[in-house]
């Protein structure tokens, strides 16, 4: 559904790679996680509390809180506000996660 005019690799600019759970996702610098995965055809990123139900980035711009994801061990990150990082760990989070001091 989303798709970069060119890819990362295609072009001179410099490369962001990243883990998304097994996956290795290559991003550019200054990209949201949400954008990254979303260009890389990765679009579920949590499930509900609730009923389990997968979720994935809706307004892109940190209101519906629905692109959650656990970056480096920190659960409840909003993906579209986190910009990627060379090197970190993104995990899909399942269901409720505690909070965070």
């Amino acid at each position: 559904m989303f798709k970069r005019l060119s890819p990362p690799e295609a072009t001179n600019e410099a490369v962001v790679t990243f883990r998304f759970d097994e996956q290795t996702v290559t991003a550019r610098p200054g990209d949201t996680v949400a954008a990254a995965l979303l260009t890389s055809g990765i679009s579920i990123c949590r499930s509900t509390p609730v009923s389990n139900a997968p979720r994935a980035p809706y307004c892109m711009m940190g209101v519906c809180f629905e692109c959650l994801v656990e970056v480096d061990g920190n659960p409840n990150v909003q993906a579209c506000q986190a910009e990627v990082r060379d090197g970190m760990h993104v995990h899909t989070q399942q269901g409720a996660r505690r909070l965070t001091s």
